[in-house]
């Protein structure tokens, strides 16, 4: 579903990413983590387009990003993406906010596209605040909202940013809840997450990033039982100590 092959991206002369090969298999769950400044986020964001990278080549789903803008146009409807932030307009309400895409993107009528945000509203389990504004609503219901924003597109992949590091503590978990449900799905997903219990539960294989490169990939039980390398051992003893 996801393939890239000696990737390298740039900001100026400093090199975020380094030849990065690397594959995710449709269905599948995969958990990126690592330090901060890692590349993790600027990865995830190269395959929607979000960041261009200057060598190598990804392709999604047969589609080879940054061919040309039709390319790029092809990809980004076929992936969703959750970010950090919330990025919904305060001047809509919750069902406006999921409608916009459906309608404007896809040309879907107002009553679909309402129909539809409402399934995905039932989906993260906050079907009665549709006619609030974001200001109303709790953090955690926020990232929900984004959620089935992003879900509204009926994308093939969904791409999660830290989804939960904007988040206070005790919203934490009403986010993750939602996700490994979606998870249970059977969608492609990918994920940068510190969230290890999540991570756990759901991933198929963790993926661990260190100064732009992929240092390890292995699945959970092994990755975090018995990580190979020191970076990685490091990490993980100062993260599940924490």
């Amino acid at each position: 579903m996801i393939t890239f092959s000696g990737v390298s991206k740039f900001y100026g002369d400093f090199q975020v990413l380094k030849n990065i090969d690397f594959s995710a298999r449709a269905g599948e769950r995969i958990v990126i983590c690592g330090p901060s400044g890692s590349g993790k986020s600027t990865l995830i964001r190269c395959i929607n387009g979000l960041e261009a990278h200057q060598s190598g080549t990804i392709t999604v789903d047969g589609i080879r990003l940054g061919a040309d803008a039709a390319s790029t146009r092809k990809v980004r409807s076929e992936v969703g993406m959750v970010f950090q932030q919330f990025n919904l307009f305060p001047h809509l309400t919750v069902i406006e906010n999921l409608m916009l895409g459906p309608v404007r993107a896809r040309g879907m009528s107002r009553p679909a596209a309402r129909d539809l945000a409402m399934r995905y509203l039932n989906r993260v389990r906050i079907p009665e605040q549709a006619e609030k504004y974001p200001r109303q609503l709790s953090g955690g219901q926020q990232q929900r909202v984004a959620i089935a924003r992003s879900l509204c597109m009926e994308p093939r992949i969904m791409l999660f940013d830290e989804p939960t590091s904007a988040l206070d503590p005790e919203m934490i978990n009403e986010v993750l809840d939602v996700m490994v449900e979606l998870a249970g799905t059977g969608m492609t997903m990918i994920v940068v997450t510190h969230e290890m219990g999540f991570a756990r539960k759901v991933a198929d294989r963790m993926v661990f990033m260190d100064h732009g490169e992929i240092v390890e990939v292995a699945p959970p039980a092994e990755f975090f039982t018995a990580p190979k390398s020191r970076r990685c051992q490091d990490f993980l003893q100062k993260i599940l100590n924490h």
